[in-house]
């Protein structure tokens, strides 16, 4: 029998991060909105409206396309893209089809066996249809994220696993991120994939028949679903001796983890494209391209670099990489310490951790200035390390700034000598097989000493007049 290889081409939907929507100036955040409240006549499609192209998601789109290498177009056109379904309200999509934004990019991820690159062959804009929601026998229509503006990126069947996919998709959503052409939040469906797949014996050439997998959500789906669509296609040649007869289109059911066959793969003819009629061609100078690329800020491959440099592990750059506000956090608190390993505990770690446990999103984080309130608090003698850690947490749980919660909380460290003194006193009455080890020569003895001191203490006691004062004591 045969050894098989997939051969994986991606579409890539990502919506942009504007304030209104492509083609009208409705919300474009309509993320739990109540349904159908963030719609207008043009974004309904209602006769007689006419679209107005929205020029910062274009200036989006064209960023995207210079950071994965693609070539603007002097000249690009909208085009309708007629299919009837439900969600689309005019029974077309305004999109690109002959004449798109942009052609012939690459982008170079990193996988185990070192860098791999996946070329690309066009990014083209469009709006967005609604949202359906199955109900048993009913279904319901939501048209707040119809009109969003999207940017659809195709590559070439350049991928040769699932992990692969997964691994250029993760590098392209921090390339969109980093140059904020879109938030590409995948909770809230702002990336969503279509996946082809086919298989071929290795070694071969020839490209057969493909399946295509719509609408994947989540890295987890891409991934499942493409491993289940190859092991799907070798069992049916080893059954029946052949490849696909022709391109299919198929649907991922996430409960079930398997994939169900929608329909035969339409093509360009079915959607009987023609130039849209209601606005005219787009035209960008060699000066505005070179413009644009004077404003590109840094990409993953600079950001690495600079991040690598400052000693921290791949997986917390990818995370600051992916997470601008963190990025943000990070920088600023950097800057103030001049201490990376200091400034990833503080924001990767208790900063993160303390947003996982309260189910917090990033966006409700304490700003930048106010961390650095905090940590001006710590290094000033004000508080301990310890009630730093407990005043962070708090912030992320009520919003205050650090000097209400100290203030508050009456956190402020303990350094009055008379207070220290009482506590070694009660720490050494309490503690009577520790103080003889420390006298025997056991110096770690002494840290457990301090510990229930800054227990005691609730962690203001000031560590080193602690210290100080114990081994004068003892």
């Amino acid at each position: 029998m045969p050894d098989f290889e997939p051969i994986i081409g991606l579409e890539v939907h990502a919506q942009m991060n504007t304030k209104s929507k492509m083609f009208c100036s409705c919300d474009n955040d309509a993320f739990e909105k109540p349904p159908n409240t963030a719609v207008c006549p043009i974004c309904m499609g209602h006769p007689g409206t006419l679209p107005v192209p929205n020029g910062e998601a274009i200036k989006k789109a064209a960023m995207a396309a210079i950071a994965i290498g693609c070539e603007i177009q002097e000249e690009s056109h909208f085009d309708r893209k007629h299919y009837f379904y439900p969600d689309l309200p005019p029974g077309f999509q305004i999109s690109q089809y002959d004449f798109p934004l942009a052609k012939n990019g690459e982008v170079t991820f990193k996988v185990d066996e070192g860098n791999k690159t996946c070329r690309i062959t066009r990014l083209h804009i469009e709006n967005d249809a609604g949202k359906l929601t199955h109900r048993g026998n009913t279904t319901l229509c939501d048209f707040n994220r119809a009109g969003t503006p999207l940017m659809e990126i195709v590559t070439e069947p350049d991928l040769r696993s699932p992990r692969e996919a997964v691994a250029f998709a993760q590098e392209l959503r921090r390339m969109l991120i980093a140059v904020n052409s879109s938030s590409a939040d995948m909770f809230k469906g702002m990336m969503r994939f279509d996946a082809s797949i086919s298989i071929r014996e290795k070694g071969s050439e020839k490209l057969n028949p493909r399946s295509e997998i719509k609408n994947l959500n989540s890295f987890k789906s891409l991934e499942k679903a493409l491993t289940y669509e190859f092991n799907r296609l070798v069992k049916l040649y080893q059954n029946e001796g052949c490849h696909l007869k022709h391109d299919i289109t198929v649907g991922w059911l996430d409960d079930e983890e398997k994939t169900r066959l929608l329909r035969d793969k339409e093509t360009a003819m079915d959607y009987r494209y023609f130039p849209e009629p209601d606005i005219p061609p787009m035209s960008f100078t060699k000066e505005d391209i070179e413009s644009l690329k004077d404003e590109m800020p840094a990409l993953p491959s600079e950001l690495k670099k600079k991040y690598a440099n400052l000693g921290l592990e791949d997986s917390e750059v990818n995370r600051l990489i992916g997470q601008p506000k963190l990025r943000e956090i990070f920088d600023a608190v950097f800057a103030k310490t001049n201490d990376a390993k200091r400034s990833s505990s503080i924001v990767l770690t208790q900063l993160m951790g303390f947003l996982n446990a309260g189910n917090k999103q990033i966006e409700e984080c304490p700003p930048a200035h106010g961390i650095l309130e905090l940590i001006e608090k710590i290094d000033g003698g004000t508080i301990s390390a310890n009630a730093g850690k407990e005043v962070l947490e708090k912030m992320v749980l009520t919003g205050k700034s650090a000097c209400e919660i100290i203030r508050e909380e009456g956190l402020g460290k303990i350094s009055a000598e008379g207070l220290i003194e009482e506590l070694v006193q009660n720490a050494i009455k309490a503690n009577p097989k520790a103080v003889e080890s420390y006298k025997a020569g056991k110096t770690q003895a002494l840290g457990a000493i301090v510990g229930w001191i800054m227990k005691e203490s609730k962690g203001q006691a000031d560590p080193e007049k602690v210290i100080q004062n114990l081994k004068f004591k003892i």
